[in-house]
């Protein structure tokens, strides 16, 4: 198979299964026939059995097909690819030190604290925005179908954990919607949302700086490229 065509094979089994046992009716199947916590470890063996070899194909045939576009050179670009990286690592650092009800396994609340005011999926924003950045530098079509896979299933599946949510706990998340966004920074554009200095994640944004610190240090011994130039 070509390397391109293995590479897409592997991201649709990737995405397609996260949306499909976490947002069908066989997600209810599995609760049902093994319960919550074991459902969650099929869930996660899933994923890795499909992210896994997606990860390996890649590993293994980077930059393969087409050139799309080249933007390395564009300081303009990588400019904005520092800048979603930053984000990207503290979303996910918030969305581990504070779960939005959004998580599974987090607790219900109607109020926003934090980052959740920007966003109420900062864990799968950051997949996105990792994503995204990556394909402004790399856009070689076996790359783009991998770092596409990111904000595909970053988007999907915030909207469909939206709906689940909300038959899972009702008016209470829809109290939480209706507060929050999805894309990040439209509830404060749009007026729902007050930032207050106390909503500053001063903790979170210094575990993202040390976390990107330490990933541009090591980047180009594990994954290759130098983020530097």
């Amino acid at each position: 198979m070509d390397p391109v065509e293995s590479i897409g094979l592997w991201a649709v089994l990737w995405v397609g299964t996260h949306l499909g046992i976490s947002s069908t009716r066989l997600r209810s199947r599995l609760i049902s026939l093994v319960g919550a916590e074991p459902y969650r470890g099929v869930y996660s063996l899933v994923a890795f059995a499909t992210l896994g070899p997606l990860i390996y194909e890649f590993a293994y045939h980077k930059h393969s097909g087409p050139l799309l576009w080249y933007l390395r050179a564009t300081p303009e670009a990588r400019g904005v690819t520092w800048l979603l990286m930053f984000l990207a690592f503290i979303f996910l650092a918030a969305s581990l030190i504070n779960p939005a009800p959004s998580s599974i396994g987090a607790a219900s609340q109607n109020t926003p604290r934090g980052l959740q005011k920007l966003t109420r999926h900062p864990g799968l924003v950051a997949f996105s925005l990792f994503g995204i950045g990556h394909l402004l530098m790399n856009g070689w079509a076996g790359d783009v179908i991998f770092f596409g896979a990111f904000p595909v299933l970053g988007i999907a599946g915030g909207l469909t954990q939206d709906q689940r949510k909300l038959r899972e706990l009702g008016d209470s998340y829809r109290q939480f919607m209706d507060a929050t966004s999805f894309f990040p920074f439209l509830a404060l554009l749009s007026g729902r949302q007050k930032w207050q200095p106390g909503d500053m994640p001063w903790i979170v944004i210094v575990v993202g700086i040390v976390v990107a610190a330490v990933t541009v240090a090591v980047h180009p011994y594990i994954f290759g490229g130098n983020p530097l130039g």
